[in-house]
C-alpha cells in the first residue's frame, strides 16, 4: 500500500494515524515540501443542517483529540 510522504510525516508528528476527516495542508503550497514545519493538520467541518446538540458534542470530541496539539506544532509559524 501507498501512502504519501506528507501523511507519514504528519503521523509521525501526532504519535497516531489520522483519522478519516483529517487532511493535510502545505502552508507554502509546495506540494513536495514535506518538512513538518510547513505541515498543518485540518479536519474537515460538519456538514450544514447539524442539530445543535450533535455540534457541540463534535465540537467537544475535536477539541478531546488536539489537546496538547499546540506542542507538536510550536514553531511551524516560520514555514520559509
Amino acid at each position: 500500500m501507498y501512502v504519501f510522504e506528507h501523511i507519514l510525516v504528519m503521523e509521525e508528528m501526532l504519535g497516531r494515524y489520522l483519522t478519516a476527516d483529517e487532511t493535510i495542508h502545505h502552508r507554502n503550497g509546495v506540494r513536495d515540501d514535506n518538512r513538518p514545519k510547513n505541515l498543518e493538520l485540518w479536519v474537515k467541518p460538519q456538514p450544514s443542517g447539524v442539530r445543535v446538540e450533535d455540534a457541540i458534542a463534535w465540537a467537544w470530541e475535536i477539541l478531546g483529540r488536539y489537546d496538547g496539539l499546540e506542542q507538536v506544532q510550536q514553531g511551524s509559524d516560520d514555514v520559509a
